[in-house]
């Protein structure tokens, strides 16, 4: 019989056929263990290469572990880190084999090479098995005595990861006492830097439990240490100056003396290459002359040119996060930079993430003396292959305008704008002229005779096409076609998707009505019966709005509607001066880069008082049976999810409103409008409606019939043992439209008052009795108390007075699951609830008996 045919190996080390190839590697590392012959380190290091090659791309040899232990035993340092790589790895995850190391790292760590002391006291220390501390003890004191540098260097890390495996141990041992002594004696200005970095963490630990360690941590700013380190800040490296700076903005000077030897000691930094370090020690003199203003000013001067010969040197990413700070620095003093303008002018080559923030930092700089020029620029951006930044550049073109600066020059470059044959170019310079005009009213005449010539069809984006439809109410009885141009939109008024548009084209319709109402009578009654049959519930309730107007009184309704045009002085600023004052003391960190404070986009933990519009922080996942909750972590993504998230869930029909609109009948409006062309509401002038103009009214709209009464919810039954699992109500939440949504929760002196909001104009109110009220601060209790009418508590987070509840429900007898989301503040006496469910049909009789539970809370 012949032999079966060999098989063709891969010639690369990354790629075993199999079992066998780890099993060869482990009979020849044996084989090689115990050898002395010459050449035997090399056949070592290519064995170990090939080991760490499978490791890497995550094929298991953990079986050749001790092999790998017995062969380490050489003095070649290139296999020492191969092995202690190995060792590493698969300690951490198997402290059984972690055991194995301990005398072998011992004994490397008495070897005479410090190199290896060093790379074994690493490895040591980096095991990271809580029953293996008590050998790295003896190890860390021998390195922390040790003659060469680089092994005391790794000997204070391995002492701050100590503290982390086991706090008693390190404490006990009296590693921090040591480490204090090196912080003030050592030579080695790394060890320094080390030995302060673990004992501000050490001390930053203890701090809330020790008060000896909150002295500790207090006395590292003190002045003699202080100084002492800004002393020798020239031997440090790039990272540990940047440590010490850190350090020395913490420090309070005692008089102005203190902060003029502090800022003459580290003049030099503000020249160092280092973006890092010259921010750092920015930060350090703008913190430490807050108290004197002329000083503080005069800082603003001395740090501009550093910073701005940062930008133009290094990378594009440094770029971007110096950039980052000298907008802060503008925002809070924008003459100090007036005259550097052109420093914030975009280069062809650079990424459009550094042009958008110098169009920003161009927008805050600009004066009357360099208004003219910065708008030339910008207006050059505006024909840029780059579409964001040319809309970007428009944009500071009409914030620059609305700053009062040369706007002459500017309104005509907006106006040649509109000309121009780019869709964005036209939907952005519609936005701005709509701002212009609501803050310079004086300028329509000129604006509207340009915007009059746009036609409507050409408009698709939503903000400059309700930019235009504002324009064409605010101004009609200076625009000849606008009654006709609003009627044909109504008439498209299911083509049009955006609710913001629908809302304008609402407003500008009514306000053309009392300007020029024979023009105008048809598509007012088509806009607001589109309006009162809108999926959209603020659009509906707009209209619904209007409509109760004009059937009050006409006079009253001319009032609300279109009062006297009154122009707007300043526009709302998107952040206040505290969150800007905030990201100011958080100077040289990501909250600048983010342009928002550190709790707004750190871990949980680090979070401010939960609000509603932030995701929810800890989750409480219970079981079936347990009303005692765990605390897991959740995210937007997971049970909470975001507005747009919500409404790509929605159902183009129902869009998650709670209202279901009538459908209408166009061809009734055309009919009444034929009948009656002259109706009572055609003169706005009067004093008010008779009951023959409600009528006319009712008819044109197609709404005087009284509705049918409503059918009584069919009764429904909930099964008292549902389970569901978090993964499914998860999968559930994003798939199902919302069918119920928007409960507002009042308190009055009698108690709690809960408002389920169905319609927006029939309200349901329950109370509630005030131990319900000062129940609702314990969330434990109500979720015993839903769970005794079998509504059961998947999920609950938040700290008082900001709850929230994540609820579940089964129909009895039928797999149907009812989801709810229930978000409660009991501080600001307002409630947010929403219900989703399998069965839709059934979705008004679980909210009767939703809110029948919730009524009954505190009472029984």
């Amino acid at each position: 019989m012949a032999p079966p045919a060999q098989t063709n190996r891969s010639p690369s080390p990354s790629q075993p056929s199999g079992k066998s190839e780890v099993t060869d590697l482990k009979s020849q590392l044996r084989q090689l263990a115990g050898s002395r012959l010459p050449g035997v380190d090399d056949s070592k290091r290519e064995l170990f290469k090939k080991v760490i090659s499978y490791m890497t791309i995550g094929i298991d040899v953990s079986s050749v572990f001790g092999e790998m232990v017995m062969c380490s035993a050489t003095s070649d340092i290139v296999l020492k880190k191969m092995c202690y790589l190995y060792v590493g790895n698969y300690a951490k995850v198997n402290p059984d084999l972690a055991l194995l190391t301990i005398n072998f790292l011992q004994r490397d760590c008495k070897d005479e090479d410090p190199m290896i002391r060093g790379l074994a006291l690493r490895s040591l220390g980096s095991l990271n098995v809580a029953n293996l501390v008590e050998y790295l003890v003896g190890p860390l004191n021998a390195g922390l005595k040790d003659n060469n540098s680089y092994v005391r260097i790794v000997a204070v890390i391995g002492v701050l990861k100590l503290y982390h495996i086991s706090v008693t141990t390190c404490i006990d041992a009296d590693f921090p006492a040591v480490l204090k002594h090196l912080l003030l004696n050592d030579q080695d200005a790394q060890v320094v830097a080390n030995c302060l970095l673990a004992l501000q963490e050490i001390w930053n630990g203890e701090a809330s439990t020790s008060e000896e360690a909150l002295k500790e941590r207090e006395a590292l700013l003190s002045k003699p240490l202080i100084y002492y380190l800004l002393n020798r800040i020239k031997e440090f490296s790039e990272w540990a100056q940047c440590l010490v700076l850190d350090l020395a903005v913490k420090y309070v000077p005692a008089d102005s003396n203190e902060i003029f030897d502090i800022m003459n000691l580290l003049e030099d930094r503000l020249q160092h290459a280092n973006g890092a370090v010259v921010l750092a020690t920015a930060k350090v003199f703008l913190h430490m002359t807050l108290s004197m203003t002329d000083v503080h000013q005069q800082v603003y001067e001395r740090i501009k040119a550093p910073l701005l010969t940062l930008v133009s040197s290094g990378s594009p990413e440094q770029s971007y996060a110096v950039l980052s700070h000298l907008h802060l620095l503008v925002m809070r003093a924008p003459y100090v930079f007036s005259s550097d303008y052109k420093h914030f002018y975009c280069q062809y080559n650079e990424p459009s993430y550094v042009k958008k923030l110098k169009l920003e930092m161009l927008t805050a700089v600009a004066n009357e003396s360099s208004t003219y020029e910065i708008v030339t620029e910008l207006c050059e951006y505006a024909a840029n292959v780059d579409i964001p930044i040319a809309r970007e550049s428009i944009r500071a073109v009409g914030k620059i305008a609305l700053q009062q600066y040369d706007v002459n020059a500017i309104v005509d470059r907006l106006l040649q704008f509109l000309e121009m044959e780019k869709d964005y170019v036209t939907a952005e310079a519609l936005v701005l002229v709509k701002d212009l005009l609501r803050k310079y009213p004086q300028w329509s005449h000129d604006c509207i005779a340009v915007v009059g010539n746009i036609s409507s069809q050409n408009v698709q984006e939503p903000k400059a096409k309700a930019a235009l439809i504002w324009m064409l109410g605010e101004y009609s009885q200076d625009m000849s076609d606008a009654p006709y141009i609003l009627e044909s939109l109504t008439e498209n008024w299911d083509e049009e998707h955006s609710a913001e548009v629908r809302l304008h084209l609402l407003t500008a319709v009514m306000k053309c009505f009392f300007k020029r109402p024979p023009e105008t009578q048809k598509a007012l009654g088509v806009a607001l019966a589109a309006g009162l049959a809108d999926f959209h519930q603020d659009v509906h309730d707009r209209a619904l709005f209007y409509y109760r107007l004009l059937q009050h009184n006409v006079t009253v309704a001319e009032r609300v509607v279109n009062p006297p045009k009154q122009a707007v002085s300043v526009f709302a600023d998107t952040q206040s001066s505290e969150i800007k004052d905030r990201i100011f003391d958080e100077f040289n960190s990501l909250s600048v880069v983010y342009q928002k404070p550190s709790y707004m986009f750190t871990d949980k933990e680090h979070r401010g008082p939960f609000e509603f519009s932030d995701e929810l922080g800890n989750l409480a996942i219970r079981t079936e049976s347990d009303v005692p909750v765990h605390v897991v972590e959740a995210n937007d993504k997971d049970l909470l999810l975001g507005t747009s998230e919500k409404e790509e869930s929605r159902g183009s029909g129902t869009n998650g409103s709670a209202y279901t609109a009538p459908l209408y009948d166009t061809s009734l409006l055309s009919t009444a409008t034929q009948v009656q062309p002259e109706l009572p509401i055609s003169n706005p002038a009067a004093a008010g409606l008779s009951p023959q103009s409600s009528l006319a009214i009712d008819d044109l709209l197609g709404l005087g019939l009284p509705a049918p009464p409503a059918p009584s919810p069919p009764s429904l039954k909930l099964n008292a043992g549902a389970v569901l699992d978090p993964g499914t109500f998860q999968q559930k939440w994003r798939q199902l439209p919302i069918c119920l949504s928007e409960a507002y929760l009042t308190v009055s002196p009698t108690g709690l008052v809960l408002i389920f909001v169905m319609d927006r104009s029939l309200l349901q109110e329950l109370s509630v009795s005030p131990q319900g009220a000062a129940a609702l601060t314990t969330p434990q209790a109500l979720l015993r108390h839903m769970q005794g009418h079998s509504i059961q508590c998947i999920a609950s987070g938040g700290q008082s007075p900001n709850l929230k509840f994540f609820f579940f429900a089964q129909k009895a007898e039928e797999s149907s699951i009812f989801l709810i989301e229930c978000k409660i503040n009991t501080s600001s006496a307002k409630t947010q609830i929403t219900i989703k469910a399998d069965d839709q049909s059934m979705s008004q009789a679980f909210s009767t008996l939703f809110q029948s539970a919730l009524s009954r809370f505190g009472t029984s």
